[in-house]
């Protein structure tokens, strides 16, 4: 039902969405004298903001060719190390620079493409070789190739982590807390030299008991059976992925932008205004956010609901019930892993604290090995990306892993 919902709506308004940008791109043609009449520029900027007024489902490039390493342009290229039916793992390469950390990041699969961490990935590779497991949209992933759960999220990134070897770093960001945090107590258990240097948690739910927020409330009061038949839906039959249970991209879409309204409104308002005023490059800022911000991809079923029962109602990890594949995870194994974890004060997706509780979890790290960064005067996506990212955030985990990664190369 709900992408036949989806289907309906998208085809009814598919005319205006045409009409709006054939009439926006034939009034920029106008002459100035014509165009630059009060009445024509409102007209094109409600045109403009129509034509693209709709989700898609087209993950967006990464758009990372170039970044300043030590004060000089490097080229950046993509290549796919590995690739599974789910993900790919995407190396970033900078042929003309050496020696760097690897990292590998890790961003959340939760109805975004992993694009939407661009900001982070590009302040990364000015000073780390970068890797990132670039999730796949379920939508497009036939059904023979299984199920999709957290077991399935927690071993692409141990297989991540083996590729990359000895000595290389895993940064979270957000919702992938749990799984590569599971992961990395996995190898460390097993005692496999892939055990990564140092993992950074940023923004993620680790015990989402701690002060809990609305989501958190909504997630704990509702049985799991409610989220499985209001939002769980089956792919059509004209995509790749017919058949496969998935939970719409455009629902959790319609999630994040329901709470909180008031800021989406206000921002699309100053974006005509700023159109209609010819202040083109905010406005253009404001678009590429939004456009990044609705291409949205479905999540497999099995992992939407897995994690919703067993990170946010069930509380796995902090309670020592997780397991992947019938093993116990135990954070206490790790002791050759740094750790260190990232919150915003503002946070509002996942509160101060939440993530910070992965330390009291990992007591095999010695605590000078530990380190906690709550950011002053931040929400959830001012952790990973924007000025205060860049400024603050940044430096303390670059310095983080400097100093693990020499570690690792005076041991070695």
């Amino acid at each position: 039902m709900l992408y036949t919902a989806y289907e309906v709506n998208r085809r009814a308004g598919a005319p205006v969405v045409a009409a709006s940008g054939l009439t926006a791109r034939a009034l920029s043609a106008l002459p100035p004298r014509l165009g630059g009449a009060t009445g024509v520029r409102h007209l094109r900027a409600v045109c403009e903001i129509a034509s693209r007024a709709r989700p898609t489902h087209d993950r967006p490039d990464y758009g990372i060719t170039s970044v300043q390493v030590a004060g000089r342009p490097a080229a950046v290229t993509e290549h796919a190390a590995s690739r599974t039916p789910f993900a790919t793992l995407l190396h970033f390469r900078k042929p003309t620079v050496t020696g760097q950390p690897r990292v590998l990041v890790v961003g959340p699969m939760s109805g975004h493409f992993t694009t939407l961490i661009r900001p982070t990935i590009r302040t990364l590779l000015a000073d780390h070789d970068v890797y990132v497991l670039d999730w796949h949209n379920a939508r497009d992933i036939p059904v023979e190739h299984g199920p999709f759960g957290l077991d399935e999220y927690v071993e692409h990134v141990m297989e991540a982590l083996r590729q990359l070897g000895p000595g290389a770093h895993v940064v979270a960001v957000c919702q992938p807390a749990v799984p590569v945090l599971a992961a990395v107590s996995l190898l460390a258990a097993a005692g496999d030299e892939a055990q990564p240097s140092s993992v950074t948690l940023m923004a993620g739910p680790v015990d989402t008991r701690v002060n809990p927020n609305r989501i958190n409330e909504m997630a704990g009061t509702k049985p799991l059976s409610s989220f499985e038949r209001r939002v769980i839906d089956t792919v059509p039959a004209r995509y790749a992925g017919a058949g496969r249970r998935v939970y719409p991209g455009v629902v959790q879409l319609t999630a994040f932008m329901s709470m909180n309204p008031k800021r989406h409104l206000s921002a699309h308002v100053q974006m005509y205004r700023d159109l209609v005023a010819g202040n083109t490059a905010r406005a253009e800022s404001t678009r590429a956010f939004y456009e990044e911000y609705g291409a949205v991809m479905d999540v497999p079923a099995e992992f939407y609901l897995e994690t919703v029962g067993r990170v946010f109602q069930e509380h796995h990890l902090p309670t020592g019930r997780l397991t992947w594949r019938g093993q116990r995870v135990d954070p206490s194994a790790i002791r050759r892993t740094a750790l260190l974890t990232v919150e915003g004060a503002r946070d509002d997706i996942c509160s101060p604290g939440q993530t910070e509780a992965a330390h009291a979890l990992c007591t095999g790290i010695p605590a000078e090995r530990k380190r906690h960064h709550l950011q002053q005067d931040v929400g959830h996506y001012g952790v990973f990306s924007g000025s205060r990212w860049e400024a603050e955030v940044y430096p303390v985990l670059r310095d983080f892993v400097a100093e693990h990664a020499s570690e690792q190369a005076a041991a070695s």
